[in-house]
């Protein structure tokens, strides 16, 4: 009886680390889609000072391929039927579980801190648009790729531009109020009128603020490191419970 009991047991033990291993695979994929950043906005997050959601990312990817590689040392475990291989696998797991508990409250600590309000996005905003520098350089490239990617203009609004002092007010002078990618545009020709741009017309250009499509995007990287990853937990922590039971009933 108790044989059946272990060997009903180990099976579950076996089933459940081969999933654990596809969810490991699973969890490094999201982390690396959010290391590759396709919406660019680590600059954004590095001007604001928090850029913890893509190291909670660079923790996932380790903790991902780290929870692959134990899964299957697991089942190689609990066939072999060894107690001091199944204690290995659950300290491994233990420390992994750690890991991955750290990478994803580090992504959501960094999700309310940066977009808790748009003030702290508009200040960067406005203090690095067409900045000489590296990070300006780097701002004005993700501003312009957020603002024609999302239709928008500034953060609240285009009158961000205009009611605020800005290094974009003091480079461009009086010859725009607001970037050219506030314009409309199509593809192939350019802006459709850039004089009804100038003057503010809504048929010329965008009018709405960039803050929430910023929102959405990094609510999207938060997802996938912390969401998804305490989904994960919440899965490893029956793998570990079955893989604790195991142990005991192990001789």
């Amino acid at each position: 009886m108790a044989g059946g009991c272990i060997l009903a047991l180990m099976v579950i033990v076996v089933i459940l680390n081969l999933f654990a291993a596809l969810t490991g695979l699973a969890l490094m994929a999201l982390a690396i889609w959010v290391v590759v950043d396709p919406y660019k906005m680590y600059p954004i997050c590095a001007a604001s000072g928090k850029t913890d959601i893509f190291a909670a990312a660079w923790i996932a990817i380790f903790t991902g391929f780290a929870y692959f590689c134990t899964a299957i040392f697991g089942i190689f475990a609990a066939v072999k039927r060894r107690r001091s291989l199944m204690l290995t696998y659950l300290i491994l797991m233990f420390i992994i579980f750690v890991f991955e508990s750290a990478s994803c409250i580090t992504a959501v600590t960094n999700r309310d801190y940066l977009l808790g309000n748009s003030n702290q996005v508009k200040y960067q905003m406005l203090k690095y648009y067409t900045d000489n520098s590296v990070q300006g350089q780097q701002i004005t490239s993700t501003w312009d790729k957020v603002m024609g990617d999302a239709q928008c203009c500034g953060t609240d609004s285009p009158l961000d531009w205009v009611e605020y002092n800005s290094t974009f007010m003091q480079t461009s002078g009086n010859t725009y109020l607001w970037p050219i990618n506030c314009c409309r545009s199509n593809v192939g020709t350019g802006v459709v009128d850039l004089n009804a741009c100038k003057l503010g017309l809504s048929s010329a250009m965008f009018n709405t603020g960039c803050f929430s499509y910023i929102q959405s995007t990094l609510n999207r990287y938060t997802w996938a490191i912390s969401w998804y990853g305490f989904s994960v937990q919440m899965f490893m922590f029956f793998v570990l419970l079955f893989g604790i039971v195991y142990v005991i009933l192990l001789e």
